[in-house]
């Protein structure tokens, strides 16, 4: 019998199963595997970060110091300045660093507490004004525009932190010896570029300096300064003018060893000065000067051979009339001068006697040559420029003794420093000169005039009937020339006066011309005036030159002279 073989149905394909261990070991080498592509992973990573870093660490040790954070913090920062230094190497301008602190009141968890705190490091800030930026700013600068290393360290001191304080990093420039130089150094913006003097002439070259070590070098002396300007100081004490000027220059090369106008102003408030009573009375100044313009009428006649020192002048009239104005004499003096005694003696008729010889042609190139009546050619931008004229037989007759016409007392003096150091040609200058370089100078007079305008000026300061006797002062042999002048204001002379005493010493050969200028003195009769032979005198009630700026020219030359002396004795060793 056929055995029946049951059939069953199949639901599914039939796989062999594997053992459990089998399935086990197999997902673990599954999880294995995913583990180490992990762990490569980051691994590369890590190493990626080692790598990179070890090479920037390489980068930086081996390439040249950087320093970074000032590089960056220093981006909106002006370009540094040179220093400026005086002829001895004393700095009169240089740059430092100082810092605005700007305050964040948002941050401020305590108001109060921060008010007493600033109000008791730092009293002489606004409070009231702190306190009412406090309220309404979202952000403010603290009082000062500038605090120093020391201050911001104690603003630290505050525990206000990173978010309520911000500490900037500027440079200012600073003027150590404040109002000593203030018209000729000039003033700098807050951009840190030049605005005038010297800062503004030299801008370019004091901004992109390449080496610090190398200043800009002043012909300019800071001891004679000082001691000039104090002189000035008081000099208007005695003689209460509104304002004076003294300009102290060597003769011989144009080197300016002093420039003081008062008043003047510390530079290291920059201010804006619109006064004219601040003007730079040596280079912007343009005034009549007077009595000193005699020396160039009798320079111009012995230059052109048309008189000799002892020539006379006979008759000479005590007052002429030119276009129906009145020419007189100062003082009553004799009907006959010698040339040399009309300078001597100031003749105002003299002088017109003797550019009358010269004639008007001569007389004006002879002018011309001394450069007083165009604008100077100098190192700062505020000079003055001499007023126009018409030349004519008037104007011949009144420029002899310097009424008419106008000029700069710098270029008085330089016209003087020419005459009187052999008759060669200088440019005046506040940068000091290479010594060392020779150049080749023009002849304005010939030394033959020069010797003898020298010689007169001498005795204008020596003899009896001269005009500058307080400016004898023993072992300096100064001489000189006065001049007294009114003032035109609007058109019109008026009795106000600007004095001027311009002198050389020493005479014989010519190192230095010193000019003073009082603007608007008034008669000193309390003042004890003391005479070279020792006579004192009080009660003068005059006030022309002789009576005050050439007293003060005297007193200064009696300060300075040392330092000069002393000066010269270190330059000849030098050679």
């Amino acid at each position: 019998m056929k055995r029946k073989i049951k059939k069953t149905k199949q639901k599914s394909f039939f796989f062999e199963d594997y053992k459990e261990s089998k399935i086990i070991n197999e997902k673990n080498k599954e999880e294995i595997k995913i583990s180490l592509n992990r762990v490569t992973f980051l691994f590369f990573i890590f190493f990626s970060l080692i790598f990179v870093s070890s090479t920037k660490i390489i980068y930086l040790s081996l390439s040249p110091e950087k320093k970074l954070f000032t590089q960056h913090s220093q981006k909106n920062f002006t370009t540094s300045r040179s220093d400026i230094t005086d002829r001895n190497g004393a700095i009169l301008a240089r740059n430092i660093i100082v810092y605005r602190a700007g305050i964040r009141p948002q941050f401020i968890k305590n108001k109060e507490k921060f008010l007493i705190k600033i109000r008791l490091k730092f009293p002489e800030i606004d409070f009231k004004e702190v306190k009412n930026k406090l309220n309404k700013n979202k952000f403010f600068y603290l009082g000062k525009k500038r605090f120093s290393e020391e201050e911001k360290d104690k603003l630290w001191s505050l525990g206000l932190g990173n978010k309520v304080l911000n500490i900037e990093e500027q440079q200012y420039r600073l003027y150590p010896q404040k109002n000593l130089f203030s018209h000729v150094l000039g003033q700098t913006d807050e951009d840190n570029l030049g605005i005038s003097g010297i800062e503004k002439y030299y801008n370019n070259k004091l901004k992109n300096n390449e080496d610090d070590n190398f200043p800009l070098v002043m012909s300019l002396d800071t001891n004679l300064q000082y001691l000039i300007r104090e002189e000035l100081i008081q000099s208007q004490k005695i003689f209460k003018s509104i304002g004076s000027a003294a300009l102290l220059m060597d003769a011989n090369n144009g080197e300016i060893l002093s420039l003081v106008s008062l008043p003047d102003y510390d530079l290291n408030k920059r201010i804006s000065i619109t006064d004219h009573a601040y003007t730079n009375k040596i280079t912007k100044g343009v005034y009549e000067l007077g009595s000193v313009f005699k020396t160039f009428a009798l320079a111009a006649a012995l230059e052109n051979k048309v008189i000799q020192t002892n020539t006379i002048f006979k008759n000479l009239e005590d007052k002429v009339y030119c276009a129906g104005r009145e020419i007189r004499e100062h003082d009553k003096l004799p009907k006959n001068l010698s040339a040399e005694q009309i300078l001597i003696r100031s003749s105002n008729i003299g002088a017109i006697r003797v550019v009358q010889k010269v004639g008007l042609e001569k007389y004006k190139i002879f002018l011309n040559s001394l450069e007083l009546f165009k604008t100077i050619n100098f190192d700062i931008e505020e000079v003055g420029r001499p007023l126009d004229f018409k030349w004519g037989k008037c104007k011949l007759a009144t420029s002899s003794f310097g009424h008419g016409v106008t000029t700069t007392p710098l270029q008085l003096a330089k016209a003087y420093a020419m005459i009187g150091n052999g008759g060669d040609k200088i440019r005046p200058t506040l940068l000091k000169k290479n010594h060392y370089k020779k150049e080749k100078k023009e002849k304005i007079v010939s030394p033959e005039t020069s010797y003898k305008i020298n010689s007169m000026l001498r005795k204008v300061v020596v003899n009896k009937e001269g005009t500058a006797n307080f400016a004898n002062i023993d072992g300096y042999e100064i001489g000189g020339k006065t001049g007294t002048a009114l003032k035109s204001i609007d058109g019109i002379y008026s009795n106000k006066k600007i004095n001027t005493f311009i002198s050389l010493f020493p005479i014989s050969r010519p190192k230095y011309v010193l000019l003073v200028l009082l603007d608007e003195p008034k008669p000193a009769p309390n003042y004890v005036y003391e005479f070279p032979n020792g006579y004192k005198h009080k009660g003068e009630y005059r006030n022309t030159s002789g009576w005050n700026a050439v007293v003060v020219a005297g007193k200064i030359i009696e300060k300075i002279g040392p330092i000069l002396a002393i000066n010269n004795l270190q330059a000849s060793k030098n050679f």
